[in-house]
């Protein structure tokens, strides 16, 4: 304001602490809320769309314009609801419209949302499946809350906000390449932006189930059931599997509940997906689950799913269409699964971030392993706090997503990252705080090898339970001698996954010996690889990279232009090269 109380339309050209009002209301994994088969009202569909480069939209609050055409308003805001491009939701503005592609900055999404009051002390949530990267929400006016990481789901509470009749849903998304954010600026795929998953409200009980959980437990004879209310209450729950014949007072204190039960269910393995239905209940609150029971441990140096030895055959997929960017349907992750089944696997590495909720549901029904990641990805600002919570909070979210899900047996939580002290106090604190959050299940990372004395000895392997090489020697290095070198050199005793290795491969270039970007290289390469890790026994797996080309772009040969070539598949998500025929052969061989 002025000295006469008049507003001054100048103000926010020359106030750079705009940004600083939205730091507040950030929410993370403590707001997280278990689906469990709830009805949500969706919000996908049609959205207005602004883009804003400038950060015009905290500077000028375009919150705060309603309806009226700008000529109506107090002071103009350079900015009309209307006038934005009408977008679908779920999207990735990167492939929309040519000129949006490589667009990095923010977007306001706007939409019109109907609602009528339940009954008298009902809850009101939204869900955001994801926005890559910081969301901030708007609902008729007033800021509402926001959240960073750009593939995890999160909950604001809205139930004071909404009003009967029509109520106008602002978010603004932003994507910008950080070197404090988690991922940092420099990455080895696209930097897509948008609300690129599904957009819901959900309608709660005043106090409503926000957790529940169901797991073997350690000694395999009983089922341990866990559950968290929204309130710190006492009070009594119940558990439910009917096809176990199991039912189930849980007792609940101070909001917290924990039971175990006896009980010899079949065990869920890739051969054998078996799941049962779940359902836990608390007053007139139900969450219904699809669990499958199983154990995954290691002894030494092998893997033990359900107390036996398994060698995982793998590959790792990344979210990325030509079409709908980093958006995932139902048909498209079928897809990837139906060609995960068709190369031979059992284990798939979702790199490097978490993907939708929806591969593992698929997953735990098909009969996968999944590692499940967060993008720590290379030279993360280990020594900033901020930027390790952001870490932490996604771990802790995707924990809470997929805790029901069998077919997850590894939290991977960092990938192909420069042994320092920084860097050993980050990614140490994130595998405490895996097991911590969840210690059913095993905590690996990427690590890189000491190229001075070609040996696997990156300090943080003590704090994991797998340990990821990400190698390809055969490609970046020439020969395999390094590989040799390196596998004769190493004494873990822990087992060892390849995290990462594969060759690039241009469809339908072709050439015989070690011509780069060849198909038949690529198949050699995998053949050489192959027959070199499978002959130790410390090494317990393979995830081959990758079984999709796709979009990077820091990769510009006349190959490459723009892509990752490692694809066993074309980007078209058709095309098999011919290193995919080689690798499904030797998949097909016992191990």
């Amino acid at each position: 304001m002025t000295e006469t109380g008049v507003q001054d339309p100048f103000a926010h050209l020359h106030d750079e602490n705009y940004a600083g009002p939205f730091e507040a209301g950030m929410v993370g994994a403590e707001s997280h809320i278990i689906l469990g088969g709830r009805e949500t009202i969706n919000l996908d569909g049609a959205w207005r769309m602004t883009l804003d480069l400038f950060d015009e939209g905290l500077r000028q609050r375009w919150y705060e314009a309603n309806e009226d055409p700008p000529s109506q308003w107090p002071i103009p805001r350079d900015y009309e609801i209307e006038a934005g491009d009408l977008v679908p939701v779920p999207s990735c503005w990167t492939v929309l419209k040519p000129e949006w592609t490589y667009f990095e900055g923010a977007a306001w999404y706007t939409r019109h949302v109907q609602w009528q009051a339940g009954p008298e002390g009902e809850r009101v949530f939204l869900r955001i499946g994801a926005a890559n990267y910081r969301a901030l929400v708007f609902l008729n006016g007033v800021y509402i809350g926001g959240h960073r990481g750009g593939s995890t789901p999160f909950y604001l509470d809205v139930t004071r906000h909404l009003t009967a009749g029509q109520n106008r849903l602002q978010i603004m998304v932003e994507n910008r390449r950080q070197p404090d954010r988690v991922p940092m600026h420099h990455i080895d795929w696209f930097n897509d932006g948008g609300l690129y998953r599904e957009v819901s409200l959900l309608r709660l009980p005043a106090v409503f189930i926000r957790d529940a959980r169901a797991a073997l437990a350690s000694d395999g004879q009983a089922i341990r059931f866990t559950l968290a209310l929204s309130e710190p209450v006492d009070g009594v729950g119940r558990v439910e599997i009917p096809e176990l014949g199991l039912t189930a007072d849980l007792p609940i204190i101070a909001g917290l509940g924990t039971l175990v039960l006896p009980a010899n269910p079949e065990r869920w393995s890739p051969e054998s997906p078996r799941l049962y239905d779940v359902a836990f209940r608390v007053g007139t609150d139900t969450v219904q689950e699809r669990i499958g029971f199983r154990t995954i441990e290691t002894r030494g140096t092998n893997i033990l799913l359900n107390g036996q030895s398994i060698w995982l055959k793998g590959v790792c997929v990344h979210e990325d269409d030509l079409v709908l960017g980093k958006v995932s349907t139902e048909a498209d992750i079928r897809r990837r699964l139906t060609h995960a089944r068709e190369l031979g696997c059992n284990f798939l590495r979702l790199a490097h971030y978490p993907h939708h909720e929806k591969v593992a549901e698929l997953a735990d029904e098909l009969g996968f392993l999944l590692w499940a990641e967060i993008p720590v990805y290379w030279a993360i600002d280990f020594a900033n706090p901020a930027t390790f919570a952001d870490a932490k909070n996604q771990l802790l979210e995707l924990v809470a997503r997929d805790a029901n899900r069998a077919s997850v047996i590894i939290w991977g939580v960092g990938n192909e990252n420069a042994d320092t002290e920084a860097r050993l106090a980050f990614m140490s604190g994130l595998a405490e705080a895996a097991r911590m959050a969840d210690p059913t299940r095993l905590v690996g990372a990427a690590c890189l090898i000491n190229r001075e004395t070609f040996t696997l000895e990156d300090r943080l392997t003590q704090w994991l339970d797998i340990i990821g090489l990400n190698e390809y020697f055969g490609w970046y290095e020439p020969d395999f001698s390094g590989l040799e070198r390196l596998l004769a050199n190493s004494r873990p005793n822990k087992p060892v996954i390849i995290s990462e290795t594969g060759a690039d491969a241009h469809l339908n270039h072709r050439g015989e010996g070690r011509i780069l970007f060849t198909e038949d290289w690529q198949s050699e390469f995998y053949r050489q690889q192959f027959r070199r890790i499978t002959a130790v026994p410390y090494i317990r797996g393979l995830a081959a990279w990758l079984l999709y080309d796709f979009r990077s772009a820091r990769r510009q040969t006349g190959f490459q232009k723009g892509f990752n070539r490692k694809g066993l598949i074309g980007e078209d998500k058709a095309s098999r090269k011919q290193a995919f025929s080689t690798l499904r052969d030797l998949y097909s061989t016992p191990r």
